[in-house]
């Protein structure tokens, strides 16, 4: 009697664990899609240390045309809803997001960890970006 209740709590507990390693295993690797506002200072060394980084000026199409900051993609904050899966279909990609102030970055960051994307950072605006632009 004494061995079939050892035996019985033996299998409860490896089982108890073996849910507690299958919970860890889905855990890995997942990040959680949330807001991240940075410097520029540090915008600059993400986008200096990730060549497949990806800067979007979410400015109108005008604005872009006038300055932007070297390497960026125009993608204008009106159309980020309709054309994100398009145009960024990796839902994980390296996402940094910039306007002439701050606003429409802030929004366009936020949409964006709203439809799932879980690499954004919001770097704010243009004028006060201290390195090149073209």
């Amino acid at each position: 009697m004494n061995k079939t209740i050892g035996f019985l709590i033996t299998i409860c507990m490896l089982l108890t664990f073996e849910g507690c390693a299958q919970n860890g295993k889905q855990n890995l690797g997942t990040k959680k899609a949330e807001y991240h506002k940075i410097s520029e200072e540090e915008a600059k060394k993400m986008l200096d240390g990730n060549p497949n980084a990806i800067l979007l000026d979410v400015r109108s199409e005008t604005e872009f045309n006038y300055n932007h900051i070297v390497g960026a993609i125009s993608f204008p904050l009106p159309e980020i809803e309709a054309n994100a899966a398009n145009r960024l279909p990796d839902k994980t990609a390296l996402i940094l997001v910039y306007c002439r102030s701050g606003v429409r970055s802030k929004a366009a960051a936020n949409l964006l960890v709203s439809m799932g994307y879980t690499n954004v950072y919001d770097i704010g605006g243009i004028i006060s970006w201290p390195y090149a632009t073209e």
